[in-house]
């Protein structure tokens, strides 16, 4: 369905996993990669994190091969693969078990029918420790979840605020 539908871009047939953190189709899912863009929170400003005014200066954009997230800490950054997810599909992320035992968390909203995007990544280091996190390698799973009708308001229906993002987008009302 995904390689039909071309909802993933680029898409692995199969799960890479050769020294890396692994990245592509497995069972039920598929494992998306973690870019090399990273906004990384920091407190050298003194700003508030306000959903309704969200202040730039609390970021420093970070590019490169890995990210180091300081401790207590998190970032945000953006899924490698490109989705179109199709009208009576919703999706489920989670984040890969390689990284939750070293307590990093990663969340990702729901897709919903009709979105389409880079997916941004929010990314916690739950530990007291710096932690570190690879570009272009496996970060969660995405589930596909097929209904057995099509949505009646679609997330391209309602013109969503983050449609067609291109790079990691941070908080709009």
């Amino acid at each position: 369905m995904a390689k039909k539908h071309q909802m993933i871009m680029p898409f692995s047939e199969r799960q890479i996993k050769k020294g890396i953190v692994s990245y592509g189709l497995s069972s039920y899912g598929y494992d998306i990669r973690v870019a090399d863009e990273f906004k990384v929170f920091t407190n050298a400003n003194t700003t508030i994190v306000d959903p309704k005014k969200f202040d730039q200066r609390s970021l420093v954009d970070v590019k490169g091969n890995f990210c180091l997230i300081p401790p207590n800490s998190f970032v945000l950054a953006r899924t490698v693969e490109y989705f179109k997810i199709p009208r009576n599909i919703l999706t489920i992320c989670l984040g890969k078990s390689t990284y939750a035992r070293c307590g990093i968390i990663v969340n990702v909203t729901p897709f919903e029918p009709e979105w389409e995007g880079y997916a941004t990544l929010e990314i916690s280091n739950t530990t007291p420790l710096p932690a570190k996190i690879y570009a272009n390698e496996g970060i969660a799973q995405i589930i596909f979840l097929e209904a057995d009708e099509i949505c009646e308001l679609s997330y391209k229906d309602k013109k969503g605020k983050y449609q067609a993002q291109k790079r990691i987008t941070l908080p709009k009302l």
